[in-house]
């Protein structure tokens, strides 16, 4: 009998404002606690002494490649074009 892989349902890419204005994005199973262990100095490197850190923007994937994919994507958007995406992520938000 063959033993299934249990997969988790949900996925996030997801964008934050560092202290000194800029962006990180990145992708995660687990949104809440990914920004808890950005805050805490457990994240990324990038993010060493460039904290604390905002959560300004995510979305949900149900599949792992597509949100490899769009995390991909999401880097190398521009500055300005990532700060387009968070205009529209906010005001769909509110």
């Amino acid at each position: 009998m063959r033993n299934k892989v249990k997969r988790k349902s949900k996925y996030y890419v997801y964008i934050v404002r560092c202290k000194n204005g800029t962006y990180y994005a990145g992708y995660t199973n687990n949104l809440d606690n990914r920004i808890k262990e950005h805050n805490s100095g457990h994240g990324a490197k990038y993010l060493k002494g460039k904290l604390p850190v905002k959560l300004v923007f995510a979305k949900e994937y149900k599949y792992y490649m597509n949100t490899l994919r769009a995390e991909r994507n999401l880097k190398k958007l521009t500055r300005k074009d990532k700060e387009i995406l968070i205009k529209i992520y906010e005001k769909e938000k509110a």
